[in-house]
């Protein structure tokens, strides 16, 4: 079963009364799926239940689950947008860095978006940042052609960075061609219903559907720390 956004409004669904982690588990998957991961909740009677890449709570007997944001009162601190932030496999994604790469960036972008390539130039301006792509081919068959040419290349992070900013033709598509990296990250793409390019996130979990230009990137480092 795919779930919904955790921005998505708020809603229980209710589970056979059960009283330890692995009961909550159980209880979870023969609702939603697997469970990925099973954690305390930083707050009392509460776990924090992870399924199909999305993070949800469940009560300590497993009697409803909550789809929704957990925030921290004190500091406004979205607690489930940074755990699912954390929860990125970003062994799937072209890695940028530059400067001291303190500031951490995660961008899906498509090879044949206009304002992704807007954005690879602006990427270019910004200082002491690492910076994560997820190829996210939504554009069409071409756009699936071109990720395939960035993936299977030695260096996937430089003919990525290349053909956006400046628009140097990409490599021919060697016969061996490993795309399974390359389909789960489209894969995660959907899962996270992500359905235009680019999206960026960043490291306090917020997500913006849409290019920012560099200065507005800058303002959510300072404000954010990083």
């Amino acid at each position: 079963m795919k779930l919904p956004l955790l921005a998505a409004a708020l809603a229980c669904v209710s589970l056979v009364a059960v009283a330890n982690e692995a009961d909550v588990k159980k209880a979870v998957e023969a609702k939603l799926g697997k469970v990925e991961k099973i954690v305390r909740a930083p707050m009392a009677g509460i776990w924090e239940v992870t399924v199909d890449g999305q993070v949800l709570y469940a009560d300590d007997k497993g009697t409803y689950v909550l789809f929704g944001s957990l925030l921290e009162t004190k500091t406004g601190k979205n607690i489930t947008a940074e755990r699912q932030f954390n929860a990125l496999p970003l062994d799937l994604a072209l890695k940028q860095v530059r400067g001291s790469g303190k500031n951490i960036l995660v961008t899906f972008e498509d090879p044949n978006c206009g304002y992704c390539k807007k954005l690879a130039k602006d990427i270019l301006t910004l200082k002491d940042v690492t910076v994560y792509t997820f190829l996210l081919p939504v554009l069409g068959d071409d756009s699936y052609e071109k990720s395939k040419a960035i993936w299977c290349a030695p260096d996937k992070a430089k003919v990525w960075a290349e053909w956006m900013s400046y628009g140097k033709a990409l490599p021919a598509v060697p016969a061996k061609c490993d795309t399974t990296g390359l389909d789960k990250s489209a894969q995660l793409g959907a899962r996270l219903r992500i359905n235009g390019t680019p999206t960026i996130y960043f490291a306090n979990g917020e997500r913006v559907p849409g290019y920012i230009p560099a200065p507005e990137i800058e303002k959510r480092f300072n404000a954010t720390g990083g």
